[in-house]
């Protein structure tokens, strides 16, 4: 092999790694943010907003924009604001409780550029609630990525609603209060 095929499979190769770490991680935070958590050893939302906080460069941004999202989620700017975001969010319990939630990923994009990186995804979501009133929303992520020291970060985390729509009461029959998935 010439030094020249050497070094183009070598930055083939560091786009498909970098391809492969930036979808764990856009995975890892959709599962932080489930509802019960399925991390275990979380037994908190202080807990978990820090291990979500974890995968965000300093100077990162979290928005929901569009005619749905910019009332509702805004705009939060470093790692303080996201954090005071996730405890609006989770910190202050309402009322009916948010009893579960997952984040399903498709239509996935993901193009490197170095050390940086776009992400666009569509998520769909089913919510229930304590009251037994459900919903199912799906939005658009258009999500930016940095490596810093060596390991892939999200620098930003941009949504945009396609449709929230009710679902029946009570259409889920049995779902954990807790997850013990990854218990030992």
């Amino acid at each position: 092999m010439t030094d020249a095929t050497i070094a183009e499979l070598t930055a083939r190769l560091e786009v498909l790694e970098s391809e492969a770490d930036i979808r764990r991680i856009q995975a890892r935070y959709m599962f932080l943010c489930d509802t019960p958590c399925p991390e275990f050893g979380v037994d908190d939302d202080a807990h978990r907003i820090e291990l979500v906080l974890d995968l965000y460069t300093e100077d990162a941004v979290w928005e929901g924009v569009g005619e749905y999202y910019d009332g509702q989620f805004g705009r939060a700017e470093g790692k303080d604001a996201i954090r005071a975001h996730f405890n609006r969010f989770w910190g202050e319990k309402n009322d009916p409780a948010l009893l579960l939630n997952a984040h399903y990923l498709t239509s996935e994009q993901i193009h490197v550029t170095g050390d940086t990186a776009e992400g666009q995804w569509i998520h769909m979501q089913p919510w229930l609630f304590a009251d037994g009133k459900s919903l199912l929303r799906s939005s658009r992520l258009n999500n930016a990525f940095r490596k810093v020291d060596g390991r892939w970060l999200i620098s930003r985390t941009r949504t945009e609603n396609v449709f929230v729509a009710p679902l029946p009461n009570h259409f889920a029959e049995a779902y954990p209060s807790t997850s013990v998935l990854l218990k030992p």
